[in-house]
């Protein structure tokens, strides 16, 4: 069994004592931007009819619904998050919406994910890649348990470009947001989401590591200036003429 690091053990507990809040300052710290991000990397799944698509770092589930909402109803979603207290909480959430049948969350983490090799056709991982200690194996993982010719959405923070706007948002992401993250919430886990932003990979980079975890077709889209960025890869195909009609992708609504 995959034993955390002790880094990956105190990441775990910080988001253990946000969670109440978590929902509720993500809203408030991104003005909602948030949530279209998460449309726009959702849109980007990829499923077949009766399929399945695994949400990694899962935290209490919105990109989880956010799938189940745009999916048909046949298409079977799972989250996993390494925090039993987000899980709790996106189990209440999953619970009380349309999509409860459909919606199984559990605890794992993304560097040994329990479930067999080839299980999904697309797996996703929103703003919580950084937080992996061990990126390469949980990218491994990730891909291990798609099935040839499936894909991989991952969104996340980015630093922008443009020297102006990259100024106003060092300046939002280093004072402004530890400072409201502290009024409700515990200050140094608002303090740790910019560190760890500002220590991810370079776009370039981050692309290549996804590509020694095997993903084919490695590609990037930025969103909001360059705030946020979706990645995208895909699994080598299968080589059987047969397998490779079946996975013709039915894009979600």
């Amino acid at each position: 069994m995959y034993r955390l690091s002790p880094k990956g053990e105190q990441i775990r507990t910080m988001f253990g004592s946000i969670a109440p809040r978590y929902d509720f300052l993500n809203r408030l710290l991104s003005l909602g931007i948030d949530r279209r991000w998460r449309r726009v990397a959702v849109g980007m799944v990829r499923c077949q009819p009766g399929g399945r698509v695994l949400d990694v770092a899962t935290g209490t589930g919105d990109v989880a619904l956010e799938i189940a909402a745009r999916t048909p109803d046949d298409i079977g979603i799972t989250g996993i998050d390494f925090c039993a207290e987000m899980v709790d909480i996106g189990r209440v959430k999953v619970a009380g919406s349309p999509y409860a049948e459909r919606i199984t969350l559990a605890v794992a983490p993304c560097e040994d994910i329990p479930f067999p090799d080839g299980t999904f056709d697309s797996v996703t991982i929103a703003f919580g890649i950084r937080n992996v200690v061990d990126r390469l194996r949980g990218l491994s993982e990730m891909r291990r348990v798609v099935k040839p010719g499936g894909n991989a959405v991952i969104l996340e923070f980015s630093t922008p470009r443009s020297p102006l706007f990259k100024a106003l948002y060092h300046w939002y992401f280093l004072k402004v947001l530890p400072a409201i993250g502290g009024m409700f919430s515990q200050k140094s886990a608002y303090q740790y989401l910019p560190d760890s932003v500002l220590e991810f990979p370079s776009r370039e980079a981050f692309k290549e590591l996804m590509t020694e975890a095997g993903f084919r077709n490695v590609a990037h889209r930025d969103l909001t200036f360059g705030i946020a960025t979706i990645y995208t890869g895909e699994t080598p195909p299968s080589s059987s003429p047969a397998a490779r009609r079946a996975l013709q992708p039915l894009r979600v609504s």
